[in-house]
């Protein structure tokens, strides 16, 4: 008989956030297949037997995203555990959080109904599948975190880009307005976060903004705080 810790079976769920329209978007697929049928969920799957766990994570991609391991930066949330999360039995789920940059419109995968974009703001009052509304929460809040003390958010921009696209990022994914005078001191004050170029954007009106890029650096001192201050 096999013991209870046997029965265990261990997934992965990926949140794959983007931005579009000016709005943090979240990848939902629609599941085909019980449980939940018809109910919109993360994408995620069981780990093969051999499989490491950040392989299963890019296969995930690949076959419920139509994203390859270029597309995004990927980085484990943490796991969920709790017992009857998932009705088919004892599973242990690993969250990997999977940013990326202006990325596509989804290929709906063959064991899935539909799959889409949806802003974060747009799921109030959506049940999700399994306990994934709370997998969102925690993977949301913790971009949001780290938006404050690392370098996170030029993953969410391409190789080029303006302080006030940087700006619109931080902006979109922490739902407020940041004072551009002084996010546009901090952020080019801050070693390690941007390499200015020599270059400038291409003219939309006024005098073209200067173009930075990713300085290379992982942390934020001192750190951009939420609060502005």
């Amino acid at each position: 008989m096999a013991s209870p810790v046997e029965d265990i079976r261990v997934a992965v769920d990926l949140i794959v956030l983007t931005l579009r329209h000016d709005a943090l978007n979240v990848l939902l697929v629609q599941r085909e297949d019980e449980p939940h049928r018809g109910a919109w969920a993360l994408p995620g799957g069981f780990i093969e037997y051999e499989e490491d766990l950040e392989d299963a994570a890019y296969r995930v991609l690949a076959d419920e995203a139509s994203l390859g391991s270029g597309a995004v930066h990927l980085e484990q949330v943490r796991t969920f555990g709790t017992p009857h999360r998932d009705p088919r039995g004892r599973v242990v789920s690993v969250a990997f959080m999977a940013l990326g940059a202006d990325l596509p419109d989804p290929e709906r995968g063959d064991e899935v109904a539909d799959a889409r974009w949806w802003s974060v703001g747009e799921l109030t009052g959506i049940d999700l599948a399994f306990d994934h509304a709370d997998v969102l929460g925690c993977s949301v809040e913790r971009a949001r975190a780290k938006l404050e003390y690392t370098t996170l958010a030029v993953t969410f921009l391409p190789e080029e880009f303006t302080i006030s696209q940087l700006r619109g990022v931080y902006e979109s994914v922490w739902g407020t307005s940041l004072d551009a005078g002084n996010f546009h001191r901090k952020a080019t004050r801050t070693d390690g976060f941007l390499l200015e170029l020599e270059k400038r954007a291409a003219p939309t009106g006024g005098r073209p903004a200067r173009l930075y890029s990713a300085g290379g650096g992982t942390t934020l001192v001192p750190p951009l705080l939420r609060s502005g201050q």
